[in-house]
């Protein structure tokens, strides 16, 4: 077996020019894969190997040349990963094509360029650190790991399909993210997978593709344990009925269709509720999704009151909705920003949360107003952008439990969760349908899920052309409506866990990867 394994390591060791660009280009695609909805994760012990290899043939040359040789088969396997797993943004530049379809092939290989800058500075880190043997891979999997924080963090941060998702999608894998979050699974995927690298070396490392095999099976027996152990329980206060409307995104933005929307939410709820009834389902809550109208709801007081005519006694209304205030300057402007309403069977606006880490190019343009001044508007086609919001809420139902909103992507950084109150439930309203039925819907759907495994809290989930669920404290599914399926999900709300070790580190015990890595390269470096 070890001899067809450098029958393989060579010629990617030793490949030159157009050849190792397309090595490391194809292996960054074929990692794509692991992400939903494929979920291949097995195939990182492949690319990852093959990404251990070139970086092998990079230090042949003199330690500067070297660094360039792996930062830049870095940029062709983070361009080729990139490129495969998130070529669905596209689609949402086809809405108003003939406003923002000349964009789509700047989006599509734009995007994936940036963000392969990080993947071209850890190659080059990982080769600064590089020694035989199976230090490599601990060098790999610390320079790709610190990569991978970076581009979470950098610019507004985006760590969407970071490869700790891999893992964390599947629920007897992913349990360990309640320990020490996506970020630490990304270290152990990135140690894991890479480990294979060594068998095709002279001296191949037992240890390391013991420490590896045995890592793996940790993570699924504690994810299996967890699971058997915990049944999911549920609140009895409050049921929720969730919609996905299925509304088409160009509809969406025109004022005339204002009545047709509200009757096809209404009409959504009711049909699924039988006949013999009037009104809303008796679901204690009803969650509508992000953008819900072309109107501004909080200044339209006839949708309002259709609203609170059509609530049952007892039972609220949770909407997306985009808000509208003057600003109190004299000006005559006004600020917009994307906001979730709790309304009341009353008609009347309980509670509002405003949308706080905002979509770049989608939401709002940096530096505005000049490339405003150039003619380019944000996808949403909202003059100005939208406000950031203030603060992080915590919304408290009539019922008694209380949740965090998370509008849209908010739900893909575990730090937008953090707060000085735990709510008893996450709540996630979002618009897919920009992207119709492709990869995107799926890949956001699982990662809002994961932030249920890390916080211990339940998740009600409404999607307009995407994937609406309810998830428990440990990421199951509990209820879900397919991609494109026009419906609603109903069920009970499920309980929180008290806290897990994620919450009560603050998230931060993912620290201890890249220094115990830090280490275990130091100790070894001064024996050598």
């Amino acid at each position: 077996m070890r001899s067809r394994i450098e029958a393989l390591a060579a010629p990617v060791t030793l490949a030159q020019g157009w050849r190792r660009a397309a090595i490391a280009l194809f292996a960054g695609a074929v990692s794509a894969l692991a992400m939903p909805p494929f979920s291949l994760w097995p195939v990182l012990a492949l690319t990852f190997p093959v990404a251990i290899w070139l970086i092998d043939g990079a230090s042949a040359a003199t330690r500067p040349r070297s660094a360039l040789a792996a930062a830049g088969v870095g940029f062709l396997f983070g361009f080729g990963y990139f490129l495969a797993g998130l070529w669905w943004i596209g689609s949402a530049f086809l809405v108003d094509a003939d406003v923002f379809g000349w964009l789509l092939p700047f989006a599509v290989a734009g995007l994936p360029a940036l963000l392969a800058t990080t993947t071209a500075a850890s190659f080059a880190l990982a080769r600064a650190l590089w020694t035989p043997g199976w230090r490599r891979v601990v060098a790999f999997a610390l320079a790709v790991g610190l990569g991978e924080l970076l581009r979470g963090h950098m610019l507004t941060g985006f760590p969407w399909n970071s490869f700790g998702y891999a893992l964390a999608d599947q629920a007897w894998l992913g349990q360990f993210a309640s320990v020490v979050g996506v970020e630490g699974l990304t270290y152990v995927t990135l140690a894991v997978f890479a480990a294979p690298a060594v068998l095709a070396d002279d001296r191949p490392s037992r240890t390391l593709l013991g420490a590896a095999a045995l890592a793996l099976a940790g993570l699924a027996v504690f994810g299996a344990a967890r699971l058997a152990l915990a049944p999911t329980e549920f609140d009895t206060r409050v049921s929720l009925r969730i919609l996905q409307p299925e509304i088409p995104q160009d509809m969406k933005s025109q004022d005339s269709a204002r009545d047709t929307i509200m009757d096809a939410y209404i009409a959504l709820t009711d049909e699924a509720r039988g006949p013999e009834h009037r009104g809303f389902a008796d679901a204690g809550l009803v969650i509508w999704p992000e953008s819900a109208f072309p109107f501004l709801l909080s200044r339209t007081p006839e949708a309002l009151a259709r609203i609170g005519e059509s609530l049952a006694p007892g039972t609220t209304l949770a909407t997306g909705s985009v808000r509208g205030e003057r600003r109190p300057d004299g000006s005559g402007a006004a600020d917009f920003w994307n906001s979730l309403h709790l309304v009341g069977d009353d008609g009347a606006i309980l509670a509002t949360y405003d949308k706080i880490h905002l979509v770049p190019f989608g939401e709002y343009l940096p530096f505005q107003s000049f490339l405003e001044s150039l003619g380019l508007e944000a996808i949403t086609r909202q003059r100005g952008g939208f406000a950031t919001g203030d603060r992080r809420a915590v919304i408290t139902l009539p019922q008694g439990p209380r949740f965090r909103p998370l509008i849209c992507y908010e739900a893909i950084f575990p730090e937008e969760i953090a707060g000085d109150e735990r709510p008893d439930f996450l709540l996630n309203v979002t618009n897919d349908a920009w992207f119709g039925r492709t990869p995107g819907p799926y890949q956001h759907a699982a990662q809002a899920r994961v932030r249920s495994i890390e916080q211990g809290l339940p998740m009600a989930r409404s999607a307009n052309g995407g994937i609406s669920s309810i998830v428990d404290s440990y990421g199951r599914v509990i209820a879900s409506a397919a991609l494109g399926e026009r419906g609603v999900v109903d069920g009970n709300l499920p309980k929180p866990l008290q806290e897990t070790v994620f919450t009560a580190t603050n998230g931060r015990l993912h620290l201890f990867f890249p220094v115990g890595f830090f280490i275990l390269l130091g100790i070894r470096r001064r024996r050598v």
